[in-house]
């Protein structure tokens, strides 16, 4: 299992899904779809996931979900970076480049209307799950490793400060801070 091959489980999933936004659906249908796999790709997948996990582990998205959400703790912002993995690669790796190319999404433009949080815990539990599927016990507890980078400094500042989220984000921004 490897990038490519997670990211390919995921448009399966999001092409099964009566509704793809329905992330916690893509969840439950990558897991089923992984659990097919051979137990070595289900393990490699646990560690392909918290790399994407990682890759995405960024100040400014963070300071994105906390528009979007209302605020954001950490666990908070790992559902977040759940449901943008359930979003699939393009818009994965388009958000990553710039957060707020967020605001140009449906989903969160009806989520700023509606007050939909935006987070899947489930993308979290998705080799996990699989594996259990699979083989009836759990992954191993050396499946993965994390390794987050380091934080931005230029984006140490108040998430609160309305100006300056506007500023950084002003897309996020305008759909949100009315």
């Amino acid at each position: 299992m490897n990038t490519q091959d997670f990211w390919q489980l995921i448009a399966a999933a999001r092409n099964q899904a009566l509704d793809p936004d329905e992330t916690e659906v893509v969840a439950r249908g990558t897991t089923s779809l992984l659990a097919t796999r051979p137990v070595g790709e289900i393990v490699a997948a646990q560690q392909v996931l918290w790399d994407l996990m990682a890759d995405s582990y960024r100040v400014p998205l963070w300071a994105a979900a906390y528009v979007i959400n209302g605020g954001c703790s950490d666990d908070g912002f790992d559902y977040f970076r759940g449901w943008l993995i359930a979003q699939g690669r393009e818009v994965f790796e388009r958000v990553l480049a710039d957060p707020d190319a967020l605001a140009g999404l449906p989903v969160v433009q009806a989520s700023a209307v509606d007050g939909m949080e935006l987070e899947c815990e489930g993308v979290l539990g998705i080799a996990w799950n699989a594996h259990i599927v699979a083989t009836g016990v759990q992954l191993p507890a050396d499946a993965f490793t994390i390794r987050y980078p380091e934080s931005d400094p230029a984006w140490d500042f108040d998430f609160d400060d309305r100006a300056e989220m506007a500023r950084r984000l002003p897309r996020l921004a305008a759909l949100y801070q009315r």
